[in-house]
């Protein structure tokens, strides 16, 4: 079977891309999961049985609620040091009394990466970790379908109110009695964005239909993208944030009960960078600040200590208990204990066993062998000990002996949810290794296909015999397919979790061994006929003149470099630095090389001579044969056009000595507009310079300018601005159709030789593909290796997604140019 050049790096990328999506598939973890939701509610467990006949305790519901009504307020971007570091002392003086003096316990909640809005509210409401690919549907939030926290609040009749972030009002449709969702995309919004938030307050306090409240602030997230954590505008927006929280409190206190009092809840869905973003594993970026503030609390007294750690999924399991709910189904998280540490021995031991419950439930619905579990193990001894303690309580036993065996078994329990909740979490970074390895192979095997297939794909004709018969129905392919059915089976059946690859139907899963078996045996069919072919090299000036040049060994050797580099973090968060050596290095070789072609072998170029010898022969052959005596008339003409040809040579030839140096300009301009990355986003570009106080009548100027331009071209002559849209349109048509080869501009020359231009496109086609393919192959690798690494998420998942995606549109890319290619060929030759 012959195929050009371009069909094959197509049909290579196509494969690629299969095998990338499956890589990816196997790489990203899937959440730990339990039951659907609508079957998450049940009878609650009852406490341990005592031991000894005729013993039953007879508390089997769930326990009150401990708080009438609870308001949440979330600041978004809001940093620990926000609130306990100097900021916190100089513009959030209330707060920090409450903090230091005040009936509250304070914590820093640790967020896991990705720290982004919309996957952190899952974890905040659920007690789940969410997992990085829910980075990708964060701009576009679907309604949150596992477990949680509004949803139990909802089911129970509470009555909820919000106001703030419509991300909220995405993920939970129609949960609300109330709600004002605000956009978070005008980042350049800093008041009233707030503003929409606070006007609610004052109505909605003095009102009693609720039971919670939740409000989610955007002005501090905002002012952090704008112009960072150490910018001027932060101390206000905390001292305004103070003020609210002050008011809350207040009114809280003003309307509390005897029976139940009122709880406030403070925190932020992830920090910020020192650059003022966000989304990474920074301290500053997974550092919020969680209190609980509450007159139930005793009041602080002593010195002042640094505030404890805890996990951001540990606040939907402490809300649950708090409001009298159950505990999310998918909860990873543990209860707070000093939050319920008011209550009698009996109530803290139920809140602990039914938050060890529900992680042991859990465990065992996604870990075949839980058994053996640490967590699990220690929660049973637990358990166990709880029954004898409740035996002597029931018996009505009120000594020390009593006090000191309950302290022993709330430690026990304590131990035995923190290591139940380690081993659920490891599970959200469990690799499905198999589905990992089969992506890897494909990738492997297209990778070095394309580079076996490389003499004959860049040679001349751009096309090459691609022998599918002889593989394909050879002894050779049954054997491998057995083989690797056989593998498939043994790892499916023996695979202690859920495994994608395994998921499939069989006869796609042979299909996609298959596809394997096939690959391997053209490799080796290629090989074989390169060893076959193997001749000592011809003395052909053609052949020889195929040999690289100094680009080509430069792009090679900038690929290689690239790829290495692509196994550190830091040269990942700043590629692009990468990407400017390349280019500028790119752009004075070739200047250097045209110089050298254009002016040291011009004269000593024989293709060239030799071209202009025929042309001169075939001009004097065709003057004799007719017997014509060129006048001297005609050889001025000739002279004429003669130097038309060369002026157009010339300025040709001065273009493209132009180019790298025009390209090498525009770059570093672009490089001054914008500064990116981590290392250097510091640093002044032209935005932060148009944007500084200093430069606000150059920005200014600007703007009236752009303002009135816009003004004159909408207003003024409207005909005339649609004469101009049109022909914009029809010039944009006719620059589509020049780049696809249909058309060419005046200046373009245009070749009659179709079967170069059809070789050129197969050529760039086929470099792109390899080009693509080498990068992607190398960095699974290493991303497979690195997987367990300190920035695996933040910094090389993102990497990988970019480099799949990149896959992908060079195939469509390929796809594109092969099929324009084809249908301009055949339209020539009809």
């Amino acid at each position: 079977m012959r195929l050009r050049s371009g069909v094959f790096a197509s049909s290579c990328l196509l494969v690629e891309a299969l095998g990338v999506a499956l890589f990816l598939r196997g790489f990203f973890p899937v959440p730990v999961r339990s039951l659907p939701r609508r079957e998450a509610r049940g009878d609650p467990p009852a406490e341990p049985a005592p031991p000894g006949p005729g013993m039953v305790s007879n508390w089997t519901k769930i326990p009150p609620p401990l708080f009438k009504k609870v308001v949440i307020v979330l600041i978004d971007a809001l940093r620990d040091d926000f609130v306990f570091g100097s900021k916190g002392k100089q513009f959030m003086p209330y707060t920090t009394q409450v903090v230091e003096k005040g009936t509250s316990y304070s914590f820093i909640a640790e967020a896991k990466p990705p720290t982004v809005t919309m996957p952190r509210i899952k974890a905040l409401m659920t007690g789940s970790i969410p997992g990085f690919i829910d980075v990708i549907v964060n701009l576009n939030s679907p309604a949150l379908l596992d477990d949680n926290l509004i949803w139990q609040a909802k089911t129970a009749g509470k009555r909820i109110i919000f106001y703030g972030d419509d991300t909220w009002v995405k993920l939970f449709p129609k949960h609300f009695v109330e709600y004002d969702g605000t956009t978070s995309f005008f980042v350049s919004d800093f008041t009233e964005v707030d503003d929409n938030v606070t006007r609610h307050l004052d109505r909605v306090l003095k009102r009693e239909d609720w039971d919670l409240l939740i409000l989610h602030y955007l002005g501090l997230d905002h002012i952090g993208h704008m112009t960072g954590p150490n910018s001027p505008l932060v101390g206000p927006k905390l001292h305004e944030m103070d003020n609210i929280l002050k008011k809350i409190h207040i009114s809280l206190l003003s309307k509390e009960e005897a029976s139940l009092p009122n709880l406030l809840v403070v925190c932020g869905d992830h920090g910020m960078s020192e650059t003022g973003s966000h989304g990474g594993s920074s301290d500053g970026e997974v550092h919020t600040p969680l209190l609980f503030i509450s007159s139930a609390f005793e009041k602080r007294s002593g010195p002042l200590t640094q505030p404890g750690f805890v996990q951001q999924t540990d606040l939907a399991s402490t809300l649950a208990v708090g409001l009298g709910l159950p505990i999310s189904r998918n909860s990873v998280g543990n209860l707070i204990l000093p939050v319920v540490g008011g209550k009698t021995m009996r109530e803290q031991l139920r809140f602990v066993h039914l938050n060890g419950f529900q992680l042991s439930r859990l465990l065992q619905e996604n870990t075949p062998a839980y058994e053996k579990d640490p967590g699990y193990e220690h929660f049973k001894i637990a358990e166990k000990y709880h029954g004898n303690w409740i035996k002597l309580y029931l018996e009505g036993n009120n000594s020390e002996i009593l006090l000191n065996l309950g302290k022993k078994v709330l430690k026990q329990y304590l131990e035995a949810l923190k290591t139940l909740s380690s081993s659920l979490s490891k599970q959200v970074a469990q690799y499905d290794v198999y589905s990992m390895m089969v992506g890897t192979v494909i990738i492997m095997e297209v990778l070095l296909l394309l580079l076996l297939s490389l003499p004959k794909a860049l040679s001349s004709q751009a096309e090459f015999e691609v022998s599918l018969s002889p593989p394909v129905f050879s002894l050779l392919f049954y054997l491998m397919c057995l083989m690797l059915c056989a593998v498939h089976v043994i790892v499916c059946t023996s695979a202690e979790s859920l495994c994608y690859f395994c998921s499939m139907s069989w006869l796609t899963a042979v299909g996609v061994m298959m596809l394997i078996s096939a690959l391997m045996c053209s490799i080796l069919s290629a090989i074989a006929k390169i060893f076959e072919n193997s001749r000592p090299p011809l003395k052909n000036p053609v052949v020889s003149s195929s040999s690289w040049s100094e680009v080509d060994v430069l792009i090679l050797a900038g690929t290689i470099g690239h790829v290495l580099s692509l196994g550190a973090s830091s040269f990942i968060e700043e590629e692009h630095q990468t990407w400017y050596f390349l280019i500028n290095t790119l752009c004075l070789v070739l200047c250097q090389e045209l110089c050298r072609n254009n002016f040291l072998l011009k004269e000593c170029d024989p293709q060239h001579s030799t071209t202009v010898k025929q042309n001169f022969d075939t001009i004097g052959k065709a003057s004799e044969c007719k017997n014509i005596d060129i006048p001297a008339a005609c050889n001025s003409k000739l002279g004429q056009a003669t130097s038309s040809t060369e002026f157009i040579k010339g300025s040709d030839k001065w273009m493209s000595l132009a180019s790298p140096w025009i390209i090498l300009i525009c770059c570093r301009l672009l490089r001054s507009l914008n500064q990116t990355g981590v290392q250097w986003a510091h640093r002044p570009d032209f935005g932060h310079w148009l944007t500084s106080s200093e430069h606000k009548s150059e920005l200014s100027f600007l703007a009236a300018v752009s303002l009135l331009m816009i003004f004159f071209l909408v207003q003024r002559r409207c005909s005339l601005v649609s004469k101009i849209a049109m022909a914009l349109g029809l010039l944009g048509v006719y620059s589509y159709r020049a780049a696809i080869g249909n058309v060419i501009f005046p200046w373009q020359h245009a070749s009659k030789d179709i079967s170069k231009n059809s070789a050129a496109v197969g050529h760039g086609c086929f470099c792109y593909a390899l080009m693509r393919s080498i990068p992607v192959a190398i960095y699974i690798v290493l991303v497979t290796g690195l997987r367990y690494h300190l920035f695996i998420w933040s910094v090389f998942s993102p990497k990988l997604l970019y480099e799949g995606v990149h896959v992908f549109i060079t195939a469509a890319i390929c796809l594109f140019f092969t099929a324009m290619d084809q249908n301009h060929s055949h339209k020539v030759q009809d």
